[in-house]
């Protein structure tokens, strides 16, 4: 493989094709952090209105370590896997004095880059790939941003079909990674490849006949694209069922309980909710003024939710909630799941 010249082609590929993001115009370590973040789970497009929410609201590493956490997942709400936001805060506060988060990149680069690498990676919710995209992209230090599109540019790229989801796999496509990384470009060839898996080296249906390294496509001449990326198989999705009650007065007053534990959606909000067994929901008849019967599928599970709505005199006493107005829930942070149920349900009380 002549790697000087898939440099050249892939680098000038992205030079003519690439987004133009926030992001992607800027050095400042806290915000390509901040990007990288919300990435991990979330398509470009529905990250994009987030990251300018956060870095507005959030301007520094110091002003998210110096909020309250329950305002950081009100800004998340709606994005999902809210341990990103949990983390996202916590990182912040460890690390809100940390010289790279404030001295200049010139100044930075003065630092060895595994110095700057393991400080990056010691921070709650970053792990090699996070880290290797900070470092390359903010300090253009050459470590390898081994993302999904990377990995399924590099499995068709080198025909492999080892699953890159498994511990065998990780070591095995960073290795690849760092073997094709242009050390003199990092940050530039991480953004190509990178781009080049969003772009056109796409799960299914690529446009092979166009790609910048067809030449080079072990997949292709093998006629295997299709079947790359390998993965290990998923886990079996679990059915839960959850029955939401959504107690309101005549002075539009509710109940609210935040979640505890190592469950789903730490530290959200939502009405008092009781978990059944799939026959209880099955048997049993929800009464209530309003019903509506929601299905949210998470990663691992699918929820069957009802929400009722009871109207009534007054408040029950239910230990561990909270009593709130309607008109104020936009204060708290709830899953998308009861965002849905309150835009359905609510629209005529809540205001």
């Amino acid at each position: 493989m002549n790697k000087e010249l898939l440099y050249k082609v892939l680098e000038d590929w992205y030079e003519m094709n690439h987004r133009i993001l926030p992001w992607r115009e800027t050095d400042d370590p806290y915000k390509i952090w901040i990007s990288e973040i919300i990435l991990q789970q979330t398509r470009v497009a529905q990250g994009m209105e987030y990251y300018h929410r956060l870095v507005t609201r959030f301007p520094d590493i110091q002003s998210l370590a110096d909020a309250e956490e329950d305002e950081v997942l009100l800004y998340w709400q709606g994005l999902g896997y809210y341990s990103r936001a949990r983390n996202l805060h916590k990182a912040a506060q460890l690390m809100k004095n940390h010289e790279i988060f404030h001295l200049s990149n010139v100044e930075c680069l003065k630092l060895k880059g595994e110095e700057i690498f393991a400080a990056l990676k010691s921070m709650p919710g970053v792990g090699d790939y996070t880290a290797g995209a900070i470092a390359s992209f903010a300090f253009d230090l050459p470590y390898p941003a081994l993302d999904g599109n990377v990995y399924r540019v590099l499995s068709r790229l080198y025909d492999c079909e080892i699953a890159f989801d498994t511990t065998e796999g990780k070591k095995h496509f960073r290795k690849l990674a760092e073997d094709l990384l242009d050390r003199e470009h990092p940050r530039l060839f991480n953004s190509a490849i990178m781009e080049l898996g969003a772009l056109h080296c796409v799960p299914t249906a690529p446009d092979c006949s166009t790609c910048p390294l067809n030449t080079w496509c072990k997949a292709l001449a093998n006629n295997t694209v299709e079947l790359l990326p390998v993965r290990k198989p998923r886990p079996k999705v679990r059915d839960r069922y959850l029955e939401y009650t959504i107690y309101i007065t005549p002075e539009r007053t509710t109940l609210i309980h935040q979640r505890k534990g190592n469950d789903i959606w730490k530290h959200l909000w939502e009405f008092v909710c009781a978990e059944r067994t799939g026959e209880e929901a099955i048997r049993r008849k929800a009464k209530g003024e309003k019903i509506l019967e929601l299905t949210h599928v998470l990663s691992h599970q699918k929820l069957h939710a009802r929400f009722i709505i009871k109207n009534v005199p007054e408040l029950p006493k239910i230990p561990d909630t909270l009593v709130v107005n309607l008109s104020e829930l936009d204060n708290y942070a709830f899953s998308r799941l009861t965002l849905n149920a309150i835009e359905k349900l609510l629209i005529t009380y809540h205001s």
